[in-house]
């Protein structure tokens, strides 16, 4: 009965899971999105071209590093407080964001427990994974070449 009820509040959801010990801060997972997310589908042409920012971001701090993004969090503190309706929730849990819908208030910036969305400052946008949607399998877990991050259903 108590298995039963834990399989209720389970979301259908594959999520990204960092490990920590496992980051080399190669930042390989940055490069990757940002190219999967751009239109030339080039690295170089992304950053100084089409002016795109990752989704993910890698964290120093001394020997410890960690890529950062978001967690699609059960109970999305950035959907509460964002004003223009550009973050929404499907029926899986994911936590998607309307970049044409978003009005740059950083409200969901400000509130996120992870520091995982991040503001787009020259296009006036905020920006948090999207779990590359579209893929089969986020880029970013394709290209980490020390397996430190994990794409898996929502433990």
């Amino acid at each position: 009965m108590e298995q039963k009820q834990q399989n209720k509040k389970r979301r259908n959801l594959y999520k990204v899971y960092p490990i920590e010990e496992n980051c080399i801060s190669c930042r390989y997972c940055e490069v990757a999105c940002t190219m999967v997310h751009s239109e030339s589908k080039d690295p170089i042409k992304a950053y100084k071209l089409e002016d795109l920012l990752p989704r993910p971001t890698v964290e120093v701090e001394g020997p410890v590093s960690i890529s950062v993004m978001c967690r699609h969090c059960k109970h999305p503190f950035c959907l509460d407080a964002c004003i223009s309706g550009a973050i929404w929730q499907d029926k899986n849990g994911a936590v998607h964001l309307d970049e044409d819908v978003c009005v740059g208030c950083w409200s969901c910036v400000l509130v996120c427990p992870f520091g995982a969305v991040h503001p787009h400052l020259n296009k006036r946008h905020s920006l948090k994974c999207d779990l590359c949607e579209g893929r089969d399998f986020p880029a970013c877990v394709e290209a980490c070449p020390n397996r430190a991050l994990v794409y898996d259903r929502e433990r």
